[in-house]
């Protein structure tokens, strides 16, 4: 595939072939490897690229920086699963629950002795 060689609009660093591949080879693992996997493409912002963030149905999620948004979109409809723009859609619920079921239980686990 090749997703990942042309150089982003924005002028920004375009990736490498080999870590373009690793991506779509970590995004296609995540998708084979859990059920009802939505991707999300979420825009650049000052301080990040664009994204894609992959969220399956236990709200475990994976995000992987792509060079823009066209390629992000690609990169999720080569995957098969359905694709939505966070701009519109927003974050599924069961993502942001993961997140807090998480946090929850780095909080209680025991602190690391000295």
């Amino acid at each position: 595939m090749s997703f990942f060689r042309r150089r982003p609009r924005d002028g920004g660093p375009a990736r490498s072939g080999r870590e373009g591949r690793a991506t779509v080879a970590h995004l296609s693992e995540f998708v084979a490897s859990r059920t009802g996997v939505e991707a999300y493409v979420e825009p650049p912002t000052r301080d990040t690229p664009a994204t894609v963030l992959l969220v399956a149905t236990t709200g475990e999620w994976t995000r992987r920086a792509t060079p823009d948004e066209r390629t992000a979109f690609d990169v999720a409809g080569s995957l098969g699963v359905p694709v939505y723009n966070v701009r519109f859609t927003g974050y599924p619920q069961r993502y942001r629950d993961w997140g807090t079921r998480q946090k929850g239980r780095r909080l209680t686990q025991d602190p690391p002795t000295a």
